[in-house]
């Protein structure tokens, strides 16, 4: 329908102007102006205030509940604890519990708040004037006392109920998240300066899974090692041999340097740990004639006839050896445990 066509009887005629309206007959897009305001029942019966003001204490202790049940659940539960859940399935009872904890947890807060505004906070609609962006003295005085307006009208100050239990919500679900700092890693404790290797534990050939004997190995040659017990379909093996691989070499006594190193190698035969020094990489390229053995990661070449000292390259500390020797059976076995440390430095090596 065109203008045209609107007859004189359709068009809106002057508002009441009682609430800021401005509406002339010739204006068909008038503001209507606001509507009058209607109380709600919490207005004018304090019994009604008193339910609302106890159902969002509700939402939010509810809310501290959950964000206690998510601290528990994430102690309380393996991560590789799988639970059925109907219409849920199989899944994992960490994954469920924190996630449906935590949810409730923000859920309860946006609730609790939500029905706090609107059944207890003042809902008189307002209408303000736009004003420039740099604001007036005036203005910031205004803002001020609308501020202290609005936190009148919220009750805040006299629902005690709620204001105790929102700032006990709004304190605890932080702690979801420092507990979740949890997940950066288990703390290493003294799992990164020690290894399986200890006194009687004899050297198991890795490629052969047979323990080793000193005619085992030539002179010349390299064999890798792990110590007794530790088995390749074990849960911690490769956080195991990650520390505990060995390098073995059989050296001319006389081309030793190191005293130390001579002291505890057993007829020539040396052991040193496989971890590179520099980044942890595995060691495997070994030289017969020089006794270097270069880390293929980045090029660390250490020599193994003078304590595997370090001789190029980014590594900043010599190879551990491990002092060895012949059990009963005419095994090689460990006479003790590394003395520092294997693999790369790390917190100064303290």
């Amino acid at each position: 329908m065109s203008s045209q066509e609107i007859s004189e009887e359709n068009l809106p005629s002057e508002q009441d102007t009682a609430h800021g309206a401005v509406a002339v007959a010739d204006d068909p897009f008038a503001d209507p102006g606001l509507p009058a305001h209607k109380p709600r029942i919490q207005d004018i019966d304090e019994e009604a205030a008193k339910r609302s003001e106890r159902t969002v204490a509700f939402l939010f202790t509810l809310s501290m509940l959950a964000t206690v049940g998510f601290i528990a659940s994430f102690v309380t539960f393996p991560v590789d604890q799988i639970v059925y859940i109907w219409l849920f399935g199989h899944v994992s009872a960490l994954n469920f519990s924190l996630g449906l904890t935590l949810g409730l947890a923000l859920f309860c807060i946006g609730a609790g708040a939500v029905h706090w505004a609107r059944t207890l906070m003042s809902d008189v609609e307002v209408a303000d004037e736009r004003h420039p962006i740099s604001a007036e003295p005036e203005v910031k005085a205004k803002v001020m006392a609308d501020f202290k307006a609005g936190a009148q009208e919220s009750a805040i100050g006299r629902r005690k109920l709620i204001r105790t239990t929102m700032f006990g919500a709004l304190a605890m679900v932080p702690l979801a998240g420092v507990v979740l700092l949890r997940d950066l890693g288990p703390l290493p404790e003294k799992k990164l300066r020690e290894t399986l290797w200890a006194k009687g534990k004899m050297l198991i050939n890795q490629n052969t899974m047979e323990p080793l004997r000193p005619e085992d190995v030539a002179v010349g040659s390299l064999t890798f090692a792990m110590p007794e017990g530790l088995k390749e379909d074990d849960h911690e093996f490769n956080n195991e041999i990650a520390k505990a691989a060995l390098m073995i070499v059989r050296i001319q006594p006389a081309d030793i340097k190191d005293k130390r190193q001579l002291e505890w190698a057993h007829e020539g035969i040396v052991a040193f740990s496989k971890i590179c020094t520099h980044v942890g990489c595995p060691i495997s390229l070994y030289e017969q004639q020089t006794h270097h053995v270069l880390c293929p990661c980045h090029q660390s070449t250490f020599d193994l006839s003078d304590g595997a000292r370090v001789i190029f390259g980014p590594a900043g500390h010599a190879l551990p050896q491990l002092r060895i020797g012949v059990n009963d059976e005419g095994f090689l076995e460990a006479l003790s445990g590394f003395e520092e440390p294997v693999g790369p430095s790390f917190w100064e090596r303290g």
